[in-house]
């Protein structure tokens, strides 16, 4: 009988197609690790080259702007009343006054610490081995934006303290209450005035790869609210409401619409703020008539409560515009290229 030739067994292996990780909502707090993203940068800016360079600038700030104050002579020549805030306001040709220097220094300062925070991580392939760990998005962002915010406070309160401590010693006069009261209230909206350039420069630094890209980005939007906003809410203001007839009611209107829309600039914002706190006898921030003047008595200076009502719409709007750009912020790191989808990190919100 013939043999039947074994037939040889066929294995069949069962090809795995290569999975797609499939996001998970995130478990916990979305603040895990929050505070620990906020000591690591806040180390990270003050012992950097950019902290070196601002100390020497935050020095030559504070003396350049005290020596031309005093130099003036309009100081000493105003008597006893709000002399501190005049070392503010007061400037020597050359030398512009310290709220001048503020116009130009916050913002650059502020782009300066956040235009490479996202982007500046993965050029140096540390974003992957950073969102490896238990820390959200959330929790990232927010300690580059708080770890800023601080940095910022920090700054400004030396240049603060420097002013005073060199005009104390150049006057012979401590400050008034009144005068450290409406100091710390222009500290305030200056950190928050800064806190809106740095969420604007740390939303171009997810958006945009290249810390150069972000860098330009960033101060040609500073430019462009600076130098051009003003004409684009004049020739709005003229269209929104024209005046056809010349009569009161018009001009009125167009007026009120002009200074609307240029508060839509946040430097507009932050001047108003250094001119109801750094000149006490300003009385209104808004347009106001001959007639709706009469019986106030001009040139006596408001209290400072009176002063912090006044800002405090301002305060509000500086303020909103911290969180609006910063909710911009996490946006698009949920589709952002550079930051990795790791499946325990992904945000409820982005999938």
């Amino acid at each position: 009988m013939k043999k039947e030739k074994a037939k040889p067994q066929v294995t069949y292996v069962r090809k795995r197609l290569p999975s797609t990780p499939v996001p998970r909502e995130r478990e916990g707090s979305p603040w895990t690790g929050l505070w620990a993203v906020v000591t690591k940068e806040m180390a990270d800016h003050l012992t950097s080259v950019r902290m070196h360079i601002l100390e020497v600038l935050i020095a030559l700030t504070a003396i350049g702007t005290v020596y031309a104050a005093v130099s003036s002579g309009n100081v000493r020549a105003s008597g006893n009343e709000f002399l501190f805030l005049k070392l503010f306001t007061t400037a020597k040709k050359p030398l512009p006054s310290f709220v001048d220097f503020l116009g130009f220094l916050v913002p650059l300062i502020a782009i300066a610490l956040a235009f490479d925070a996202v982007n500046g991580e993965f050029s140096r392939h540390t974003l992957p081995r950073v969102l490896s760990q238990p820390i959200y998005r959330d929790a990232l962002l927010m300690g580059k934006f708080l770890a800023g915010l601080f940095t910022q406070a920090l700054i400004y309160s030396v240049i603060w303290l420097l002013v005073f401590g060199l005009g104390i010693v150049t006057l012979g006069i401590p400050p008034t209450g009144e005068e450290v009261g409406r100091a710390l209230w222009l500290l305030l909206g200056t950190v928050f005035y800064g806190g809106i350039w740095m969420a604007l420069a740390l939303l171009f630094s997810v958006v945009f790869r290249s810390p150069a890209t972000a860098a330009l980005a960033s101060i040609a939007t500073w430019l462009f609210f600076t130098v051009f906003w003003d004409v684009i809410a004049a020739g709005l203001s003229q269209v929104l409401a024209p005046v056809r007839y010349g009569t009161l009611e018009e001009i009125v209107r167009q007026t009120n619409t002009l200074l609307a829309l240029s508060r839509m600039a946040p430097g507009v914002l932050f001047s108003e703020i250094v001119i109801a706190l750094l000149y006490p006898t300003v009385r209104t921030l808004s347009f106001v008539l001959p007639v709706q003047a009469q019986g106030a008595i001009l040139g006596t200076p408001l209290p400072l409560s009176q002063s912090v009502m006044l800002i405090w719409p301002h305060l509000t709007g500086l303020i909103a515009a911290n969180l609006l750009l910063f909710a911009a912020d996490a946006y698009p790191s949920c589709s952002a290229e550079h930051l990795p989808r790791a499946a325990v990190m992904v945000p409820a919100s982005c999938l």
